[in-house]
């Protein structure tokens, strides 16, 4: 349970970090880009997108906290299911289109 609380403020304080533009090099895949292909990004937009989707992330496994905490295997479950949604629609919504591009 404690380790769970420390990965939700964990995701918090990213949340923090990237919803006020900064910490793109924390973004997995942005920090590999070559400097030609980085100018091309709309880094704030990124950044704050993906603080969005960490707030989130940390809302769904706050499911998974309270599912351990009242003995309930279908918040647990609701938690999970919220989290893998949320996953796949990050990287559909990354992928797809040109959402970032300058």
């Amino acid at each position: 349970m404690i380790i769970m609380l420390s990965v939700i403020v964990l995701f918090l304080g990213l949340g923090v970090v990237l919803i006020n533009g900064k910490g793109s090099f924390l973004i997995a895949g942005f920090n590999t880009l070559p400097s030609e292909e980085k100018e091309k990004v709309n880094v704030i937009a990124l950044c704050k997108f993906m603080g969005k989707m960490m707030f989130a992330l940390s809302f769904s496994m706050l499911f998974w906290l309270l599912g351990e905490a009242y003995d309930s295997n279908w918040l647990f479950c609701m938690g999970l299911i919220l989290f893998l949604a949320l996953v796949v629609f990050m990287l559909i919504f990354i992928n797809t289109g040109n959402r970032f591009k300058k």
